[in-house]
């Protein structure tokens, strides 16, 4: 096994020392060994859930910069599709049975499969994109839809058939949620089978330009949607980290390349027409002022709030016009909490799968007792203290969400400095830092007199070493 000449994240660096150690071991370990090494070395995927027609592959493009996910090539409305940097571009059928196959993609026609749908897991697509360089994308069928073959096509990928599809491209360390104005029930409560946490969870609120009374109501849709998902992100706070309200056409249109100047010249032209006559007049058969192919482009590319809101700027030009899509898009702030805060979490989800993957050798295989010497050692490494903090959260998320115990651990790991994740203002001086630490300890130590279920009890045990380490 091979070591990757990457720079070395303290946990990385952990992770990768148990994998030579477990290498050194011989024998079938060594194919454990590097199966686990591409977990760790190949970037987090992060999974794109939510309902039929919720604007999942529309966000997939405006993430990667291009216009790829269509539902014409790839049938994304029934199939899970990966997306992942790599060249040449390129496209396989995975099968149920983990066989792959290349497929051939012609842009906006259907792709000759091989195989039926049924027997595919999903459809792996390689893209050169320093978008993704860093994150898989992973793009589901529709969840609680009318077709019952969509919600189980992405149950199969992602939980009642892990066995059948475990594998290194669609094991999703994140997950991004996207709804129209409040997620179902039913949406919800299939979200959290996925075992992800509010850490490793991006709320959208998909079609913000057309939210509330829409593009011509009284009050600026975007706006309202911004003030709507501050609102759930509160609701949502056990299974989201944060809602961010998103227009997916103007995100795609503005990062995809699509506009032109021409575009932005025919928008300029419908500047002088009062909001509610130019709706009409895109609606209408009227061709004095745009042909039947303008219309539908301008309403394919940017959607009624962006024609309405976006002609004046368009008469500065197209660079102009898409730099006003992308700011009111709310592309920005997603992939900057996707790239840092989301990403950072997906890591420490991937690191405790490995973890979890070693304790399980350690159990199962003839060399038990070598192996679990390398897991306490790894475990009792400082580096690796957030695994484990992340670990006990998952399990009391599970057995308690609402537990004081969980709010702690969720602290411990949001905090940027000592100060923080005790609670403290980041500027609190190391006396009160140390003191306050010395409470924690002292709470955490009487609430493991009296536990409720196994997850506490072993969340509390996690709490006291860190606190004590903490108090030093």
């Amino acid at each position: 096994m091979s070591t990757p000449t990457l720079p070395l994240d303290p946990v990385r660096a952990s992770l990768d020392r148990s994998l030579h150690a477990l290498a050194g071991l011989g024998g079938d370990l060594i194919a454990h060994a590097n199966r686990i090494g591409v977990i760790l070395w190949s970037p987090p995927r992060v999974v794109i859930v939510g309902r039929l027609k919720a604007g999942k592959s529309t966000l997939v493009n405006a993430l990667i910069g291009a216009p790829v996910a269509e539902t014409a090539a790839l049938e994304a409305t029934r199939l899970v599709a990966v997306y992942q940097d790599g060249a040449p571009s390129r496209a396989e059928v995975v099968g149920l049975d983990g066989t792959r196959r290349p497929i051939d993609l012609v842009r906006g026609q259907p792709a000759d499969l091989g195989v039926p749908a049924t027997d595919i897991a999903y459809i792996h697509r390689y893209l050169p994109s320093a978008a993704i360089r860093d994150v898989t994308l992973v793009d589901t069928p529709g969840l609680a839809t009318l077709t019952e073959a969509n919600e189980t096509a992405t149950r199969r990928v992602l939980i009642d058939g892990f066995e059948q599809t475990r594998t290194a491209s669609v094991d999703a360390d994140a997950a991004v949620f996207l709804f129209d104005s409040s997620p179902r029930a039913d949406e919800v409560a299939l979200l959290k089978q996925l075992g992800f946490t509010p850490l490793n969870t991006l709320g959208v609120l998909s079609r913000a330009d057309g939210f509330g009374e829409g593009a011509l109501g009284q009050r600026n849709p975007i706006e309202h949607a911004h003030q709507h998902a501050r609102t759930l992100a509160a609701q949502l706070a056990d299974t989201v980290m944060t809602v961010v309200p998103i227009s997916g056409l103007m995100a795609e249109t503005s990062h995809t390349g699509a506009l032109t100047e021409v575009d932005a010249r025919t928008l300029a032209e419908l500047g002088g027409f009062a909001p509610f006559d130019l709706i009409d007049l895109l609606e209408s058969d009227d061709t004095r002022y745009l042909t039947a192919q303008q219309r539908d482009r301008l309403v394919d590319l940017l959607g009624e709030y962006g024609i309405i809101h976006g002609r004046q700027i368009a008469a500065r030009g197209a660079a102009a016009l898409n730099e006003w899509l992308a700011d009111n898009s709310g592309i920005r702030p997603l992939r900057q909490i996707l790239h840092n805060s989301v990403a950072e979490f997906a890591s420490v989800h991937r690191a405790q799968r490995i973890l979890l993957e070693l304790e399980n050798l350690a159990y199962s295989h003839p060399a038990r007792d070598h192996i679990r010497g390398i897991v306490h050692q790894v475990r009792e490494d400082p580096a690796m203290q957030p695994i484990v903090l992340f670990g006990a959260l998952r399990s009391m998320l599970e057995a308690d969400p609402r537990s004081p115990v969980a709010a702690e651990l969720r602290r411990l790991l949001q905090g940027r400095t000592v100060a923080e994740k005790l609670g403290l203002p980041p500027e609190a001086p190391i006396q009160q830092v140390r003191a306050e630490a010395r409470t924690k300890l002292s709470w955490a130590q009487g609430q493991a007199l009296s536990t409720m279920t196994a997850a506490e009890d072993a969340a509390l045990v996690t709490l006291i070493r860190t606190y004590n380490t903490l108090s030093q």
